[in-house]
């Protein structure tokens, strides 16, 4: 075990010095390859020791201290968690092409075009033309887009999501404490955080993924977290296209009675300004607006027919409850 900590520790400052040293100026192509051997020797150990409680807190403690250190020595590191040993290769090339002192040698290594015969799989096992593999990959995801019938939260989101419901699935396959699952999925989507805009299609993605017993699980516990975060839901709800959202509503009993509560609470802050002959939410600078909330409603009735007399049945009470304006823009929109 002493090994594998030295191992771990010795892989996280090489992918500091990749990130912010100079010294990546002198790098040749096998100096490079042997690189990503190392971000590989942690991926497998992360794999092999994710779900073991007890390893796994050994390297959590292994990676503060390493982390600790690296902070002191340079400021603008960023620390790697035991989720990040998971990415690793993804972490160093990253690294390497944020580098300026990267070599230009390199650069065009790593962009190389190679004959489609010779693509290498996702391990990195060739780091000649991996940029470039990349590259192919999304673009076939662009092209074929349409065969597949992805749904608007774009192709990337979709995979990202598949990925998180196997992940939060074997987790919860391995242990029927929720803290540990709770553990997993907290600092994978407060990585999303720092870009809210990609990882609300990532959630939806997650939650749209196609039925089984695992995923039913996986699902179930991720709109639990969801429930709990009221200011995420609401950042999906203004940010996802009214199709997404009343998709996830079709599907899943518990986002819908979350997403119709919140449309509920946009329509009780709706402010009707007479003088622009408009309705306006009473928040300031708010991403919530009238019509958004209408496309809202209207998809939603699309989708599950059912709610809709229910649902204007407690519009019309809201609105004789606020002095029965008979403010015919109002109804009329949901009609």
């Amino acid at each position: 075990m002493e090994a594998v900590l030295k191992n771990v520790s010795c892989t996280v400052q090489l992918l500091a010095v990749a990130a912010h040293s100079g010294v990546v100026n002198e790098w040749d192509e096998q100096t490079v390859t042997r690189a990503f051997h190392w971000a590989r020797y942690c991926e497998h150990i992360y794999n092999r020791f994710h779900g073991n409680p007890v390893i796994r807190g050994v390297l959590e403690k292994q990676l503060q201290l390493t982390n600790h250190s690296l902070k002191e020595a340079l400021p603008e590191y960023n620390a790697v968690s035991f989720l990040d040993l998971g990415r690793c290769q993804d972490l160093l090339l990253l690294c390497l092409l944020n580098n300026s002192a990267l070599p230009i040698s390199i650069m065009k290594m790593l962009f190389e075009t190679k004959a489609s015969g010779d693509c290498t799989s996702s391990d990195y096992e060739d780091v000649r033309g991996l940029c470039n593999q990349i590259i192919q990959c999304k673009s076939a995801c662009t092209v074929l887009r349409p065969l597949l019938g992805v749904r608007s939260v774009g192709a990337d989101a979709e995979v990202q999501g598949e990925m998180l419901m196997e992940r939060l699935g074997s987790v919860l396959s391995q242990s029927s404490d929720p803290h540990l699952a709770e553990d997993f999925l907290s600092p994978v989507l407060q990585e999303f955080e720092v870009a809210v805009e990609h990882l609300c299609p990532v959630i939806a993605a997650a939650l749209l993924t196609t039925d089984s017993a695992a995923q039913t699980a996986s699902q179930d516990f991720l709109l639990d977290w969801l429930q709990s975060r009221s200011g995420m839901l609401q950042h999906m709800c203004t940010a996802l296209p009214s199709k997404v959202l009343a998709d996830l509503a079709e599907r899943h009993q518990k986002f819908r009675d979350a997403f119709c509560k919140l449309l509920k609470k946009w329509a009780s802050e709706m402010d009707y300004r007479v003088t622009e002959g408009e309705w306006v939410h009473a928040a300031t600078n708010s991403a919530v607006s009238f019509q958004k909330m209408t496309e809202h409603y209207l998809t939603l009735f699309e989708a599950c027919p059912s709610l809709r007399t229910e649902i204007e049945d407690e519009l019309n009470a809201q609105r004789i409850a606020d002095g029965d304006f008979d403010v015919r823009a109002w109804g009329g929109k949901l009609q």
